[in-house]
């Protein structure tokens, strides 16, 4: 949370940023009305089930596989997130690392900054423009990043169900794998997405092709992912996002064909302003009895 967050939140009542135990909890749990975290934190159903007067869990992000929808809903809780607002910074953020890994721009930094540019040039990189873009799940994220990928080369998609937009439709993620050279997962995490890129969908992107992953780390399985890798069954993969942040395997973090950033999308002061004020939104919304502007609704 930011600290303009923390300080609204302070302004409408006690705030207590806690990991609770027991032992505050048989204190206290009467009074908590509101939980606010973070989709990467979420609240576990053991803690909605210890506070009997929760309201409202308010997410400060989009992802919100962290929170068992229905049963908050079954418990009379709301749970809200921020969707919208960080969709433009997923995308760019998406295009940047497509770019920063063909090109090679970690290596080329570092070539740089090392001084090993006195010594020779960088082995030659890989063009964008005309590579064919897969993208897994067309949603608001998907699609932003459908219409900035459009000036680069062909774009594809699969998903849950076929779009109304002019794109080529794939049903599984492994004939989108086949058709592309550039696989970019956008799915949001759920119980029906985990390991939706797998082994079988590393192997038909095949040695040419590279992955992209904005979405959350559980949607590939980590594991195929550091073989394929390993193994150099893919050619290369930039992620944001992993299976045990702030963990990364060292397999990737070694490989000169891998471009990682710390879970950063929506990371600008930007967004993070605008994502703040809809949480605030949200909780007004509900400490005045009105309806609330992003609720998430039960499955």
């Amino acid at each position: 949370m930011s600290a303009d967050l923390e300080a609204a939140l302070d302004a409408r009542g006690e705030r207590v940023r806690v990991e609770p135990d027991a032992d505050w909890l048989a204190a206290n749990a009467d009074d908590v009305r509101i939980i606010v975290t973070g989709g990467q934190t979420g609240a576990p159903r053991e803690l909605v089930e210890a506070l009997p007067n929760l309201g409202l869990i308010a997410i400060n992000g989009v992802g919100f596989d962290k929170v068992d929808i229905a049963h908050a809903a079954a418990r009379g809780v709301t749970v809200t997130n921020t969707p919208g607002v960080l969709t433009d910074d997923v995308a760019d953020l998406a295009i940047g690392l497509v770019i920063g890994l063909l090109r090679d721009f970690p290596r080329a930094d570092a070539h740089v900054r090392s001084g090993a540019w006195t010594n020779g040039d960088l082995p030659l990189a890989r063009k964008v423009t005309g590579r064919r873009f897969g993208i897994v799940g067309l949603g608001r994220i998907g699609s932003a990043i459908a219409d900035r990928l459009e000036a680069f080369g062909p774009v594809a998609y699969s998903g849950r169900t076929r779009k109304p937009v002019d794109l080529p439709f794939h049903l599984d993620a492994a004939s989108l794998a086949a058709a592309s050279d550039v696989l970019i997962v956008a799915a949001a995490a759920s119980a029906e997405t985990r390991h939706l890129i797998d082994a079988r969908v590393l192997e038909a992107l095949g040695p040419g092709g590279v992955l992209v992953n904005v979405a959350r780390g559980s949607v590939v399985d980590e594991d195929a992912l550091v073989a394929a890798i390993a193994e150099r069954r893919i050619a290369g993969a930039a992620l944001d996002v992993f299976a045990d942040e702030p963990n990364v395997p060292p397999v990737l973090v070694d490989s000169d064909r891998t471009m990682l950033t710390p879970h950063i999308a929506s990371a600008t002061v930007e967004t993070r302003a605008a994502m703040a004020a809809l949480v605030l939104d949200n909780i007004d919304a509900f400490l005045a009895g009105r309806p609330l502007p992003t609720p998430i609704p039960p499955p």
